[in-house]
């Protein structure tokens, strides 16, 4: 349930940057967005550590698809660059996480 938990946090917060672009190119009714975005994607990433992730874990899993989704969706939207070098830094944050989720003991927090 914590991954499930997880994804709704990256999704949104994914969301509500996304709509922070596109409220700064004077399309102001995505503010809201933005707000509801982020308040579900720290409401997600509470719940995630209520069901036992490790604080660790969590935030660099959010954090890294957070950055990837937001370059590669910005690519589209906004027509923003990515380049070779972007696309390898990304690989670069995603082995990372990768490394700390392999690496981290397996534990469930007590309520």
């Amino acid at each position: 349930m914590a991954y499930l938990f997880l994804v709704l946090a990256i999704v949104s917060e994914v969301l509500g940057t996304l709509a922070l672009g596109a409220a700064a190119t004077g399309h102001r009714a995505f503010y809201i967005g933005v707000a509801v975005g982020y308040v579900v994607s720290f409401l997600g990433l509470v719940w995630t550590l209520r069901a036992g992730l490790a604080l660790g874990v969590a935030y660099g899993i959010w954090a890294a698809a957070g950055v990837a989704l937001t370059a590669v969706a910005s690519r589209f939207l906004f027509s923003e660059p990515l380049t070779r070098r972007m696309i390898a830094g990304i690989v670069l944050i995603v082995v990372g996480v990768l490394a700390i989720e392999l690496g981290a003991p397996r534990f469930v927090q007590s309520p």
